[in-house]
């Protein structure tokens, strides 16, 4: 008579081996990714303080929109290479174009008050608080 022998599927590798790599993402080398732009978002008394990473860009291709409670930046990077004679691109991964960032803020913000401030290749951004409208006592008919 033969032993008998417990089979788990959970321990058999044969399709694990067969298949590894089978799914993995290919890759493209010839077009470089759209950046996204990195945030820190701080929550202060009367507002937010955003930090918001965007080397390589000038603070005059950057724009800030404010509607109500989403907050939009835009910035351009723009291509500071410049192809002499002589010189051979090897390898380029930087991306050049546009880039851009929107998010949404759990409460309206007053864009007047509003303040922005680049150095470095962060942009600082401060956003108030809309003081919040008192409510209005409905009369009941």
């Amino acid at each position: 008579m033969q032993n008998l022998i417990s089979y788990d599927p959970r321990l058999d590798t044969t399709y694990d081996e067969l298949f590894r790599g089978f799914f993995k993402p290919v890759r493209m080398e010839s077009t470089p990714s759209p950046v996204t732009i990195k945030i820190d978002v701080c929550e202060t008394e009367d507002g937010y303080v955003v930090y918001a990473e965007m080397p390589g860009t000038k603070k005059e291709e950057i724009d800030v929109a404010i509607a109500s409670n989403l907050v939009t930046i835009t910035a351009k990077v723009k291509r500071e290479w410049e192809n002499n004679e002589g010189n051979r691109m090897l390898r380029n991964e930087r991306y050049f174009g546009n880039i851009y960032r929107s998010f949404t803020l759990p409460v309206e913000m007053d864009e007047s008050a509003c303040e922005a401030k680049y150095d470095n290749g962060v942009l600082e951004l401060k956003l108030v608080k809309k003081a919040a409208a008192p409510g209005k006592k409905l009369a009941i008919r």
